[in-house]
């Protein structure tokens, strides 16, 4: 029978910290509280922690009137104005000089 791919990843990165006598006592209290490993329970916590950074990065998070403002640009774009023509032009001239070489 064969091993969840999970299960199967063989750990072989390591991660050091040095914590206060009272963060490891805590740690400790609170993956024995959980059933678990020191180890399981802090790289559980901290993959947890870095996708929750990672999401607050890359998800937006708008209130109703950020909203409709989005959906209203989206919907119903403004004309483009003479900076975003300019810089249109460049990025075709920058286009076309890269297909160049």
């Amino acid at each position: 029978m064969a091993l969840p791919a999970a299960l199967s990843r063989q750990r072989d990165q390591r991660l050091e910290a040095r914590v206060t006598t009272d963060q490891k006592a805590l740690i400790e209290r609170a993956a024995c509280v959980q059933g678990r490993t020191v180890t399981d329970f802090v790289v559980s916590a901290l993959q947890e922690a870095a996708k929750r950074a990672i999401e607050e990065q890359t998800v937006w998070q708008l209130n109703q009137d950020q909203q409709k403002i989005f959906i209203r640009a989206l919907t119903d774009p403004p004309a483009p104005n003479p900076k975003l023509r300019a810089a249109y032009k460049r990025y075709r001239q920058y286009k076309t000089s890269k297909s160049i070489r």
